[in-house]
């Protein structure tokens, strides 16, 4: 398999878990019990945050820039940023790569389109609600992005950094999130919810109320390792 570079630790806890992924599809998709080449950059997730919060666009762009050629540097033949949110400037830092980087956008939305959706639900951290680069990249499969209310956004927001990027799963909080999900479904009929997060998973990990839950990281790694091999 080609090596794989990783730019992970925002967060941690899910970082570990395309760790975990990684090995666990490499081993299902070749029948053994070999173990992939793997390199983990591990960033500064509240410097890459204040970047976001602050929207220093090209400062964000640099500085995941500089963490990918770190992986070049290492060996690494193609990579993926094991998170959400820094996809906000995806199309600029894979501009400046010298190895193909894979989309956790763009391999979820394959997957949507897969499974024949055209009308999901998203749930991130307020960033990626607020943004645009979910909607421009299913629009274009002629699939429609709902976000949740402002009120929704700020509390699954406030629960990702308070408690599920320390691990911390408490079941009041899978209510609350899957409350969001069953009111998104009655009211705009989402097909699907896009857990836009790759800490969500950590917390609602099986499809509910019969529609299907999009793990984010999930896609994300079986399409790397997919390629790689």
């Amino acid at each position: 398999m080609k090596k794989l570079g990783i730019i992970g630790g925002i967060g941690p806890e899910s970082t570990i878990d395309y760790y975990r992924l990684s090995i666990n599809k490499y081993q299902e998709m070749t029948g053994g019990v070999n173990y992939p080449e793997l390199l983990i950059n591990s960033i500064n997730m509240t410097k890459m945050l204040q970047m976001v919060s602050d929207k220093e666009w090209d400062n964000l762009t640099g500085y995941l820039s500089d963490a990918l050629k770190a992986l070049i540097n290492a060996g690494a033949e193609y990579a993926v940023i094991a998170s959400n949110t820094p996809h906000i400037v995806f199309d600029e830092v894979q501009a400046l790569s010298s190895i193909p980087v894979l989309s956790i956008v763009a391999e979820t939305c394959q997957k949507a389109k897969a499974l024949g959706l055209k009308r999901v639900g998203l749930l991130g951290t307020g960033f990626t609600m607020k943004a645009d680069y979910y909607a421009r990249v299913f629009d274009k499969e002629g699939i429609s992005v709902i976000v949740p209310d402002a009120g929704e956004q700020e509390y699954i927001h406030t629960k990702i950094f308070s408690e599920l990027q320390s691990l911390v799963i408490k079941e009041e909080t899978r209510k609350g999130l899957l409350a969001i999900v069953k009111r998104m479904l009655d009211d705009f009929r989402i097909e699907g919810i896009v857990l836009g997060c790759t800490e969500l998973p950590l917390i609602l990990d099986q499809d509910e109320y019969g529609i299907k839950f999009l793990n984010t990281s999930l896609i994300h790694v079986e399409s790397a390792i997919r390629y790689g091999l």
